[in-house]
């Protein structure tokens, strides 16, 4: 039997920008819900044989609504988000926040970056920069691990809370040998801390980067070089930090001193150390889990938000691994 729930659409949300342009974002919601959706006046109409996909096509276009409401457009990485969330079929609570929810809490808007959480995995790890020293963000390719803290990094810059930035990156396709590479030391490590600096420039623009790198303020290092300092009134971001090894990460996370903030980022499924030598990633996860102060955060590919494609790419890959496993 066909059933009918209708959605009123408040005067102050424009159409195109809930239904789409042309209603394709109508169209998307129908074929993937296989739900009918009519605009009917000011209403949305929806109609379905199984009440649960009305209620994610329902769900769905509410969220949407109160954005809207709030003075927020959904960009096209946070509709991707509210549609993967809805078809993921989560139970209510902590994991199961609204957009509106994300985009309003504490913590989630970098104002002085221009950076928002764009999904609940990513409010929770801005939260835990915000709280602790030292945080360890988990999680696959594109879920932004290295681009929030590089914007929490900036932030506390222009807010005074650290003197400095400092950005390393285990170079592994080197061997973290680079004295023979030719060039300075940043021409040596610079092709490892590329996407460092991609995020980088989005946060300032190319002149103030130079500007801030000449004065020492932003400091690229390779993490063969970090070996004897002690690290005060910095933030410090490792990347790519499942390519270290236990004793890099020891090494590492014992530069820290005082007023200083620590985010080691890394993907566990990306480890490209040589057969025999264990993550320093996944050592410490073992051992300082329980240390106040320190605090794991992981993304999935719920967090993804680069293209729609890499979320079935990240599941392709993850099916296969689980297959080998299983031979």
């Amino acid at each position: 039997m066909l059933k009918l729930t209708k959605i009123k659409i408040p005067e102050n949300v424009e159409i195109i920008y809930l239904l789409g342009q042309h209603d394709s974002l109508l169209r998307k919601v129908q074929d993937l819900f296989e739900v009918e959706i009519s605009l009917v006046e000011n209403e949305l109409w929806i109609r379905s044989t199984e009440p649960e996909d009305i209620r994610k096509a329902e769900d769905f276009f509410k969220e949407m609504i109160a954005a809207l409401q709030n003075g927020h457009y959904p960009d096209q990485m946070e509709i991707e988000y509210l549609l993967t969330r809805s078809t993921m079929n989560e139970k209510k609570g902590e994991q199961d926040k609204t957009l509106s929810t994300v985009i309003k809490e504490k913590g989630t808007v970098l104002k002085k970056a221009n950076v928002r959480a764009k999904t609940s995995g990513q409010s929770k790890y801005l939260e835990a920069m915000r709280e602790n020293d030292v945080v360890f963000a988990i999680g696959p390719a594109g879920t932004g691990k290295t681009y929030l803290a590089v914007a929490m990094a900036v932030e506390a810059l222009k807010n005074n809370q650290v003197n400095r930035i400092i950005l390393t990156r285990p170079a592994v396709e080197a061997g973290e040998s680079l004295g023979f590479l030719p060039g300075t030391l940043v021409d040596k490590v610079d092709p490892y801390l590329r996407p460092l600096y991609d995020a980088m420039y989005d946060m300032l623009s190319p002149e103030k980067f130079q500007y801030l790198r000449d004065q020492n303020i932003i400091e690229i290092a390779p993490l063969a070089y970090m070996r004897g300092r002690t690290l005060n009134n910095s933030f410090i971001i490792l990347d790519e930090a499942q390519n270290t090894t236990i004793l890099q990460m020891k090494m590492f996370l014992t530069r820290t001193g005082f007023y200083s903030k620590v985010v080691v980022t890394g993907d566990i499924t990306q480890i490209d150390l040589k057969q025999g030598q264990k993550s320093g990633l996944l050592h410490s996860e073992q051992i300082l889990k329980n240390i106040k102060g320190i605090r794991f955060t992981y993304l999935g590919k719920q967090d993804v938000v680069r293209h729609p494609l890499v979320k079935e790419i990240i599941s392709a890959y993850e099916r296969s691994e689980k297959a080998e496993r299983a031979k």
